[in-house]
Parts: structure tokens; C-alpha cells; sequence
């Protein structure tokens, strides 16, 4: 780890933290709390994602759908308007809604082999999106001047590295950068998550492997048009927090872990790094 211990965190110049864990714990609400609070870069990984690596796949999503209303594949063949998508901190609905869902296509889903191309795209833009992180942390130094950074890193992250691989490229690459902090939550916690999920199923990724295994418990064969793309996303949800749990714990060996009731509590930059500098004691009096 970059910090030895609490007062080695508490003394540095630059305090630099990676937030990661599953979506609706708190990783975004501390990340706005401390760009807001000023003093703190906030590098989001989905952000990223969505503007750098997929952002030609969503435009280009868009494109197909507008080639098909007569007026707009005019106006697109002769170059008479412009097509992109609007992402932002607080709106990735683009990058979701590329994403998809599959099932039956009159119901909102794709078929099952574009999804898992799909999913594979956003493997690959996770990856580098996460890469990108030590080139960001110079930047915003550099550039803008700002000594601490906070990596609002994606849900997924868990899928794409290999935490139990000491020489994993990703995980080094973070772990020599930043403070790599767990946002664990509890059993009441993945419950009201799943009560969430059900409400408003969203796009989500999976392993290959996990994926062609829930698809195929899910369908039963079935043919794609009898597939509701919302049962599957629901059918698969609860099983995917039990899947990365594991995964997340591999990862948080790397660094530090924090409870989400613990992160409930932080109101201010001071509380957040009083619950990181926390953490850190809690790690050396285990070691």
C-alpha cells in the first residue's frame, strides 16, 4: 500500500484513494462530496468509459436506430445533423442503454450474441479505462494543480482483474498509485440493493462464463422472443452480488476496507479522511 499506516496517510501531501465496491453503497456520494468540498480531482471510471472507449459504439447505436425514421436518415446521409451522446458525472444512461439488456427485441432487448459482444467491448474499455488512472493522477496535478484524487471506480471492476494474481497488470498499476479502499456492504445492505434493482432493472456487466451460465439456467432454451430482458436483469442481479462478493474481498488484500454504514456517516473532506486513516489501523493491527 502507498500508506504505511494512518499517520503516514494523515502527513501526505497528496492523498490519493480508489473507491470501489457494488454500485449504491456510496463510492459516487463520497467522490461529489469531495470534488464539491474542492481540493480533490474526481476521476470517474464510467465517465471515462463512456466518453473515451465506448463513445463511438453509442453514437454510432444511435445512428442505426435514427437510419431508420425516413426524415433523420436524410438528414444524416447529407450531413445536415449531428448525432452523439450527452454523458455526464450524474447521467450514464447512454453508456447503459448501449449496454442493453437481451431478450426479446419488441420488449427492449438484443440478441443474446450482440449482448455478449457488447459486454466484451465494455471488458476491454474497463480495462483501459482503469489504466488510464496513473496518466489522470499526473493531469490533474500538472494541469489543474490538484494534490488529492479520489477514482470513483465502476461496479464492475471486481470482473475484470484477477485479485488472487499478485502480478495482476491492473491491480498493480492501482495499488502503486492509489489507496485501494472496499466499500463493504452488509446482508441488510444487499437486500435493499436487490429491493432497488427490482424497481428498476439496469444494464449490468458479467463474466463470460457467469453470464453463459445464467443465461442458459434462465432460458432453458427457450427462443430469444420469449425472454422479458427485465426478468433475466432481475433473475441475474441477486446472484451477481453473491458472485463479486469474493472477488471484492480478493481485491480489498490490495488495501483497506470501509463499511458502507461507516461511509453513511461522512458528512465532510475531514471525515472522509479520518475514516480512511481508520481503515489503515484497522489493516496494521491485523497484519
Amino acid at each position: 500500500m502507498i500508506y504505511a499506516n494512518s499517520q503516514s496517510y494523515r502527513d501526505a501531501a497528496q492523498k490519493r484513494v480508489m473507491l470501489f465496491g457494488m454500485s449504491g453503497l456510496g463510492k459516487t456520494y463520497l467522490s461529489n462530496m469531495l470534488r464539491d468540498a474542492g481540493g480533490w480531482f474526481h476521476y470517474s471510471v464510467d465517465y471515462r468509459i463512456g466518453t473515451r472507449y465506448m463513445n463511438e459504439f453509442i453514437a454510432d447505436n444511435f445512428k442505426r436506430e435514427a437510419m431508420k425514421v425516413p426524415l433523420l436518415r436524410e438528414l444524416l446521409l447529407s450531413d445536415s445533423v449531428y448525432i452523439a451522446s450527452n454523458i455526464t458525472f450524474e447521467n450514464l444512461a447512454p453508456l447503459s442503454t448501449y449496454l442493453g439488456k437481451p431478450g426479446d427485441p419488441a420488449r427492449g432487448g438484443v440478441e443474446f450474441s450482440e449482448y455478449q459482444r457488447r459486454q466484451a467491448q465494455h471488458a476491454q474499455a474497463e480495462v483501459s479505462a482503469m489504466l488510464d488512472t496513473p496518466r489522470f493522477i499526473a493531469r490533474a496535478e500538472e494541469i489543474y494543480g490538484y494534490q488529492n484524487f479520489i477514482c470513483d471506480s465502476s461496479g464492475s471492476i471486481c470482473e475484470v482483474v484477477e485479485a488472487n494474481d499478485p502480478a495482476d497488470p491492473v491491480m498493480t498499476a492501482l495499488s502503486q498509485n492509489l489507496l485501494c479502499v472496499w466499500i463493504k456492504g452488509s446482508d441488510a445492505h444487499k437486500a435493499e440493493l436487490a429491493r432497488r434493482f427490482d424497481r428498476a432493472p439496469k444494464p449490468m456487466y458479467y463474466r463470460p462464463d457467469f453470464l453463459s451460465d445464467l443465461w442458459a439456467e434462465f432460458t432453458k432454451g427457450a427462443a430469444q422472443d420469449q425472454i422479458d430482458p427485465d426478468s433475466f436483469l432481475r433473475f441475474g442481479y441477486a446472484r451477481l452480488l453473491d458472485h463479486r462478493q469474493p472477488r471484492y474481498a480478493a481485491m480489498a488484500r490490495w488495501g483497506v476496507t470501509v463499511t458502507a454504514e461507516e461511509v453513511a456517516q461522512v458528512a465532510s473532506p475531514t471525515d472522509f479522511n479520518e475514516l480512511i486513516a481508520t481503515a489503515l489501523d484497522r489493516a496494521c493491527a491485523a497484519a
